[in-house]
Parts: C-alpha cells; structure tokens; sequence
C-alpha cells in the first residue's frame, strides 16, 4: 500500500487508543480506555538512555459516568509501563475532571486540569479522546436498554460532524419521523 505514492516505509512508533464501556449499575456506566504507545526499533531516550524496542507508554484511565447527566462521578489512573519512575507523580493529575460533565468544552477543560507542567500530556491525550467514547457509550446503552431513546433525544447528535449538522438531511429526516411519531 502506497502513502503520499510510495511505498510505507520501516515503522517506528504504534499508538493505540481503546475504548470499551460497561455497564456498572442502575444509574452510572464505565468508560475504560487505554493508551499504548510501542517503538519498533531500537531509540535512546532524550537523556541519553538507549532502550530496545517495545511498549514505552500503557496507561489506563477508567470513568464512572452518570448516565443522565454524563457526569464523570469518579475517576481512575493506572500507568502498567511508563518510561521512567517520576512519570507517576502525575498519576492524580486527572482528579480535577471528577464532576466534569462531558458535553461542549470538555476537550479544554481537561487539557486546563492536566495539560503542560500539571500533569501528563499522555494522561490528557487519552481523557480527551474519550469525551466521543461515552457519548458513543451513552448511545450504545440507551439504544440498547431505552427504545426509541436516540429518535426522541437526537439532540445529542446535531452539530457534532458535517452528517449531523443542523439543516442537514439527517437531521431532517429524524424531525421529520419525530414529528410522525407526535402525529401517529
């Protein structure tokens, strides 16, 4: 396969980013995500350290999430593999999110709570990208457990990508069965 017309060439570094949401009990579920971050060569670390190819990053960040109000209720870090010692002393700095509500602005708020000299950039580029995976939990559960649940709350929806904006014909055609419904 071709990038940019030529050939991929040797990799270097692998990130994956995995969500997975639970449900926990009657009124909150569990968002899970995981960040690895694995180097296929050999590299030396900007201190001087030569080190063999393999997991460098592995960190964990669990949310327990209301599930009327999205609100993250507690919040949970594990760093399994870290490239150095000091790396967990900002295993907390993600504690300032408990109480955020994931909805517009969450993105800024964390990177406020834990971006730059506060915490872990590894830490905050996982919570942000979980914000679209417990909407897309909240969504799976509601679909699952409450029928009809997303036609009549779509709200959710608009304005979040270009298929979903307001005025466009997705949207129109959940107006237009909503208001069937309201009519049937």
């Amino acid at each position: 396969m071709s990038v940019f017309g030529k050939p991929r060439g040797e990799k270097y570094h692998t990130r994956n980013i995995e969500m997975n949401t639970y449900d926990y009990d009657d009124t909150r579920f569990v968002v899970e995500g995981t960040l690895t971050d694995f180097r296929h060569k050999e590299f030396r670390m900007a201190t001087g350290e030569d080190r063999t190819p393999g997991i460098l990053h592995q960190m964990i960040v669990s949310l327990l999430v209301n599930k009327e109000s999205l609100e993250i209720e507690d919040l949970q870090v594990e760093m399994p593999v870290i490239p150095r010692g000091d790396c967990l002393e900002t295993i907390h700095c993600l504690e300032e999110a408990k109480g955020l509500k994931v909805a517009s602005g969450f993105t800024a708020k964390v990177k406020d709570i834990g971006g730059g000299i506060k915490g872990c950039n590894h830490l905050v580029a996982l919570l942000t990208s979980m914000g679209p995976s417990v909407m897309q939990g909240y969504g799976a559960y509601c679909d699952h457990k409450i029928p009809g649940f997303l036609l009549e709350n779509f709200h959710f929806l608009v304005n979040t990508c270009w298929v979903w904006r307001n005025g466009g014909p997705l949207i129109g055609i959940l107006e237009e069965k909503q208001k069937e419904k309201g009519n049937g």
